[in-house]
């Protein structure tokens, strides 16, 4: 239950054209519509749409005639706009609302670059708060809920692998223990290539990663070529990416900057790799013609696992193909946030 002098708005959910997005957000609100600077009060285009929608979020105020704390979900969505007619900078023009207003804004986002760059200029006000991967200490907590591990030093051993697994990333994590405790507890690895398979749990949660944030980017096609050929070897230099795509060194430079933007890829000394191992295993299983089959899921998560646990036997992480393989067929049977104060 929300605060009376606190509104959410699900910017992703309701950000359609800017007169259905201010037409939402007006009617589900508890608090009061500033009045209408002269000459806006004509809602017919989507330039004035937005001015009312800056104009609200600037001024509204409480019943009681308090200033209001929004909570924005998703808040860079309101780029969305940035297509209508006028509204090529959307998202600055809501900067500069939020730096005007006095009221107060928590936002959510999924693009922690993308608002470092928007937000690059912001005065003292803005305080970023980032949600980095869990820590090994803060996912063997996490998994004493989950039951694997017949031991306190083997649940530590598998907490360590399963985080290492999934690189400390508490969707991926989550999903990781639980398909290792159904098949017995004491096989991340065998575990992981079966949620690997298509229309595993894990698979379909890095296909929606993948799709939504290419889907944010430009040049889609491209893009997906890119991180093809940087999931089969990484880091990679422009120039290596360029050759490999058979693009200009110019054109791969802008398609590499949009990967970027949506944090899919970072680069440290001009080499770039992916943000995410496990999205890139997942590219590497499932971006090819054909689904994986349960020797190439065992031969490439066999591989992953030793990469991320140097110290494992490879008999440490062979998967059965048949787990992965008898899953599949079981199946077929079947929050970076800134706050601003």
């Amino acid at each position: 239950m929300l605060a009376p002098e606190t509104e959410y708005i699900d910017v992703e959910r309701v950000a359609t054209t800017p007169e259905g997005f201010f037409e939402s957000i007006t009617q589900a609100s508890r608090c009061q519509a500033p009045a209408l600077p002269p000459g806006q009060d004509d809602t017919r285009s989507a330039r004035a749409a937005f001015d009312r929608v800056c104009n609200f979020l600037k001024h509204a105020r409480t019943p009681s005639s308090t200033s209001v704390t929004f909570l924005l979900d998703d808040a860079l969505e309101i780029r969305t706009f940035e297509s209508f007619p006028g509204l090529r900078g959307a998202l600055r023009e809501l900067w500069r609302t939020l730096c005007d207003s006095p009221n107060r804004f928590v936002l959510t986002t999924r693009f922690s670059t993308r608002t470092r760059r928007l937000f690059r200029d912001a005065p003292e006000r803005f305080e970023f708060v980032h949600l980095p991967p869990l820590t090994p200490s803060e996912a063997t907590a996490t998994l004493a809920r989950v039951d694997i591990g017949d031991t306190e030093d083997e649940r530590l051993e598998l907490a360590r692998i399963i985080h290492a697994l999934s690189d400390g990333r508490p969707l991926y994590l989550r999903l990781l223990a639980e398909a290792t405790a159904a098949m017995g507890g004491g096989d991340p690895v065998s575990a992981l290539a079966a949620q690997l398979a298509p229309g595993a749990p894990l698979s379909v949660a890095c296909r929606f990663c993948y799709e939504l944030r290419l889907h944010r980017a430009r040049g889609y096609g491209a893009l997906k070529a890119i991180l093809q050929v940087l999931s089969k070897e990484e880091p990679l230099t422009l120039t290596e990416v360029a050759h490999r795509l058979h693009r200009t060194p110019g054109s791969t430079k802008d398609y590499l900057s949009w990967l970027e933007d949506v944090d899919l890829l970072i680069v440290r000394q001009k080499r770039y790799s992916f943000a995410d191992p496990v999205l890139r295993l997942w590219v590497r299983l499932h971006g090819q013609a054909t689904p994986p089959g349960d020797e190439e899921l065992a031969r490439e998560v066999q591989e992953y696992a030793v990469n991320r646990f140097p110290y494992m036997e490879p008999a440490m992480a062979t998967s059965e193909p048949s787990v992965a393989g008898a899953d599949a067929e079981e199946r077929s049977r079947a929050w970076g946030m800134i706050e601003i104060d």
